[in-house]
């Protein structure tokens, strides 16, 4: 499908993301306009949040349930609503000591609160976002986290892209053994740091490319990844693959540049 616009949604609690450079790349890239507008969120209405507050996944070994949020979760949603950096105070995974404490959302729930963006279908509107969503797998029955939720509008989590990727195996293990003993892993992460992403990381705003790239080919042709391990679209499952491709590679292979390239 043809695509005239993308309006790009920036998310202002993630200052390390550049989202004016984010759309000079996809301007050059695909030769069509790119518009910057204010974190969606901001002007949801009370509706809208309590609907937000209703799609939170709490069980992650279950199908969606509506959430039944309670008055103090709402006014929550709502100041998360106006001031997404209350996002950097809620637990994280590695420091939950149960996933329900962790805030997650439904990403397809998500989109359906956000479909009354889509007036014309060849605008793409796609909103990044500190909220870490998630989707459902039937083959293992259980949410998992995710970094893009494809479609119009698109959903980019900048947690997504820190937590649903893997980190190496030894990663984990020291982690682990630093919590044991009642440590911090504040050592494991520096470590690691030019092998996973953190929060707040610089090279978000070059890891982000990938994924609105990814959602492109979804609006243009149906599939938004690539198996190729030297493609800007690669569905890296591995922190250190998506690095990879992002960082090193920094490029589509050559079947999809021919894609974009036929449609310029």
């Amino acid at each position: 499908m043809k695509i005239k616009k993308i309006i790009l949604y920036k998310e202002a609690a993630v200052p390390e993301i550049n989202t004016s450079q984010l759309a000079d790349f996809l301007s050059n890239t695909l030769s069509i306009k790119v518009e910057i507008k204010d974190n969606i969120f901001k002007e949801f209405t009370n509706e809208q949040i309590k609907n937000l507050s209703k799609i939170r996944v709490i069980d992650p070994k279950r199908t969606f349930q509506e959430y039944d949020a309670n008055d103090e979760e709402i006014e929550f949603e709502k100041k998360l609503c106006l001031d997404s950096s209350i996002m950097d105070t809620t637990t994280k995974i590695e420091n939950a000591q149960k996933i329900s404490d962790v805030l997650m959302y439904d990403g397809f729930e998500l989109q359906k609160i956000l479909r009354h963006l889509n007036t014309d279908d060849k605008v793409l509107h796609v909103i990044i976002t500190n909220r870490l969503t998630c989707t459902y797998d039937e083959r293992d029955f259980r949410y998992h986290a995710r970094t893009v939720i494809c479609a119009n509008p698109t959903i980019i989590s900048t947690s997504g892209a820190i937590e649903a990727p893997a980190k190496p195996r030894e990663y984990y293990f020291e982690v682990m053994n630093m919590k044991s003993q009642g440590l911090g892993i504040d050592s494991v992460k520096e470590k690691y740091k030019d092998k996973v992403l953190d929060y707040h990381d610089k090279r978000l705003t070059k890891i982000l490319e990938g994924f609105v790239l990814q959602s492109i080919f979804y609006h243009i042709t149906g599939e938004p990844f690539c198996e190729d391990l030297r493609c800007k679209i690669n569905n890296a499952h591995w922190q250190k693959d998506l690095l990879f491709s992002q960082l090193e590679i920094d490029e589509l292979c050559q079947k999809h540049q021919e894609i974009l390239s036929n449609l310029n």
